[in-house]
């Protein structure tokens, strides 16, 4: 799953896939301990979409937090619009201010 793919979704259906990827992440761990499966290649992309799907929830919730934006409609058309660059720029921005 890329990025773009991720930061197009609504926060429920990222959450959907956020479920079904652990789901999915249980059920390789499990085929590999049953030796039911020898490819250990897709741990590891699994493990990453997670992590896609975490970061980009906490986006959201940064942006709900720091930016005022409540709607999510509106949250989700934020983060989409914004380049990577400016997105960092301004999750650093309001990362700093945490402490």
């Amino acid at each position: 799953m890329k990025a773009e793919e991720i930061h197009g979704m609504s926060e429920t259906q990222l959450r959907s896939a956020l479920q079904d990827a652990r789901q999915e992440l249980f059920n390789l761990r499990f085929q590999i301990a049953t030796r039911k499966i020898k490819n250990h290649q897709r741990i590891p992309q699994v493990k990453k979409d997670i992590a896609r799907i975490n970061t980009a929830l906490r986006e959201r919730e940064l942006m709900r937090e720091y930016a005022g934006v409540d709607d999510e409609a509106a949250v989700a058309a934020a983060v989409p619009t914004a380049s990577t660059q400016q997105r960092r720029s301004l999750l650093g921005r309001l990362g700093r201010g945490r402490k």
